[in-house]
């Protein structure tokens, strides 16, 4: 089942973004990293796949409003992770098939994300999905004092 993304959500999510993302991010920043999002309903939007049966939390997607001077709002995807042992069972698409829901019922026209080079997978399932790869590019950043 899909359902709106909640604070108590904040350990399995830290566990999926670790082990499927390699993001080693501890779980107490992660809740409040969370607690934060869902206090800006309006610009992100957060969607969990938790099975009816365990009640595990086994995939979620993590979007935000994108808005430029350059472009018509759309949603931009920060996050899309399902645990390996339960992927290609279309958790994945069903949390992107909401988004899509709810771009359209926001007036939007097009959805946007980033997909590191290395996941081959991950760019074969969203060229499924019906996305296109439209430009390469580098991402650079800064460490900060």
């Amino acid at each position: 089942m899909i359902r709106k993304c909640e604070v108590a959500d904040s350990p399995a999510i830290q566990k999926i973004n670790q082990i499927e993302l390699g993001y080693d991010y501890p779980v107490e920043k992660t809740a409040a990293n969370i607690k934060r999002l869902l206090n800006d309903p309006a610009h992100h939007y957060l969607w969990v796949f938790e099975d009816d049966n365990t009640k595990k939390v086994e995939g979620y997607l993590h979007a935000e409003v994108f808005e430029e001077t350059y472009f018509d709002p759309m949603f931009n995807v920060l996050a899309l992770a399902v645990d390996s042992s339960v992927q290609k069972k279309g958790i994945g698409s069903q949390l992107m098939h909401i988004l899509e829901k709810q771009a359209k019922n926001l007036g939007m026209k097009e959805i946007r994300l980033n997909s590191g080079e290395s996941r081959l997978g991950a760019h074969k399932f969203y060229e499924k999905l019906g996305y296109t790869s439209n430009k390469m590019q580098k991402r650079f950043g800064k460490k900060l004092d």
